[in-house]
């Protein structure tokens, strides 16, 4: 062996141990990369669970708000409907007292008609 063919392998050798140190000084770097990645990706599912919780528990305060509401709309209807039955009962009332013969008169015809309903539909 000459001495160039000594020097060109040994220039070989240190630009193939240069390119390994850099290979692996890239894995290392991709390896941390991946770390760094993974951790962010974990960062960011956790973020976006509890943002997930925010938005279903808004939800959930918005329903049940929305629910009390309608609840309370409820109440004012049947109050509403109890006092025009009330109005009726009264009117009725003030109708048989004004008019008691006449009163009579249509609920005994209501109760004939009822009966020869029930009557007719029985055969």
């Amino acid at each position: 062996m000459s001495p160039t063919d000594t020097t060109a392998t040994q220039a070989l050798k240190n630009n193939l141990g240069e390119a390994g140190d850099h290979l692996k000084q890239a894995a290392r770097d991709a390896g941390d990369a991946l770390k760094g990645a993974t951790g962010a990706a974990g960062d960011e599912l956790k973020l976006g669970r509890a943002n997930l919780k925010a938005d279903l528990a808004d939800t959930a305060l918005a329903g049940m708000a929305a629910a009390g509401h309608a609840g309370t709309a409820a109440r004012e209807q049947a109050d509403e409907l109890m006092d025009k039955g009330r109005e009726l009962i009264d009117s009725a009332a003030e109708l048989i007292r004004e008019r008691p013969i006449a009163s009579f008169g249509a609920a005994f015809a209501a109760g004939w008609i009822i009966a020869k309903l029930a009557r007719s539909s029985d055969r």
